[in-house]
């Protein structure tokens, strides 16, 4: 479900707050981390099962239609074309989804959370999208995941009431939002009507990634000291104290993959953390850490330090 940068990411917000409180609690950062990770996988898990609410939300609208003084024809005899989607009914009706939910824990239940639901599901019925659908008598199963997908896209992953739910309730998750709304769309898309949605895990089995990102951690914080020398010595222009703390986290972190994740090639660590510098230092920082890495690489070949595996990965 990870992606390497995304965990990069992770790791770099843990120990800027680590360096800038002046903890040496290792135990405690590493605890953060796994909770962090633990409160992606629950967002994602969230979005998945949103699908739920907005259905039950559509069923009492329809039983509303029915239980008026008057009723016209059409809500006498509504289409349940979108109650009945096979994609939401798949979602709704997955015993691994409500497995796992219910092992963490989580939910929509809440007379607040239902209400945003009737709200989204109204504003959903007034789109263009909902119009078209339900207007297609068209039955097949790849038109109704089409369907499934850009509603989610459009209507729930974009929506500002389940933007600022998420925001409500965890600082951990706003910058996860965008990454777990993809694994959303990459769970629909692998459906199979023949079988039972399965949420996706948070490490595939055989993946390296949760060693990668607790050894980031550990070795990052580990050898500090040491790292700081190393930049001091390969940025004869710049004093400690004037490099941009974030970027100074970001150089550690990079020098940290550079030695001891040796089958991750040189060029894939320099570029990636130049690409998360522009979000999240100031302007310059990338030409800054771009140059610094450099130097720094070529230091550590020169001293023979460098461990990486396989053909290419010293470039």
């Amino acid at each position: 479900m990870l992606n390497r940068r995304h965990l990069r990411i992770k790791v770099l917000q843990l120990l800027y707050a680590y360096y800038q409180n002046g903890s040496k609690d290792y135990s405690k950062v590493a605890k953060e981390l796994t909770l962090s990770l633990d409160r992606m996988y629950d967002m994602y898990l969230l979005l998945l099962m949103s699908f739920e609410p907005i259905v039950r939300a559509a069923e009492y609208k329809i039983e509303d239609g029915k239980k008026k003084l008057r009723p016209t024809e059409k809500e006498l005899n509504p289409s349940l074309k979108f109650v009945e989607n096979p994609v939401f009914r798949q979602i709704i009706s997955s015993r691994s989804l409500a497995n796992v939910a219910r092992q963490r824990k989580i939910d929509w239940l809440g007379v607040e959370n239902q209400e945003m639901f009737k709200r989204l599901f109204n504003a959903a019925r007034d789109s263009e999208l909902y119009a078209l659908y339900m207007a297609n008598s068209a039955s097949e199963y790849e038109l109704d995941r089409q369907f499934a997908v850009q509603f989610f896209k459009d209507l729930i992953a974009n929506n500002s009431q389940v933007y600022h739910f998420f925001e409500e309730r965890s600082i951990y998750w706003m910058d996860d939002l965008d990454l777990c709304c993809s694994m959303v769309i990459k769970t629909l898309k692998a459906l199979n009507p023949e079988e039972e949605l399965v949420p996706m895990p948070l490490f595939k089995e055989g993946d390296d990634e949760q060693e990668f990102v607790e050894l980031l951690l550990r070795k990052t914080i580990d050898n500090d000291a040491e790292y700081e020398t190393l930049i001091a010595e390969t940025s004869a222009n710049w004093e400690s104290d004037r490099i941009a703390k974030m970027d100074m986290v970001m150089l550690k972190m990079g020098i940290s993959e550079l030695l001891w994740c040796p089958s991750i090639p040189s060029k894939v660590t320099l570029n990636e953390y130049i690409e998360i510098s522009k979000f999240y230092s100031t302007p310059k920082s990338n030409v800054f850490i771009n140059g610094i890495l450099d130097n720094i690489v070529l230091k550590l070949k020169s001293e023979g330090r460098f461990r990486k595996i396989g053909r290419g990965l010293l470039e």
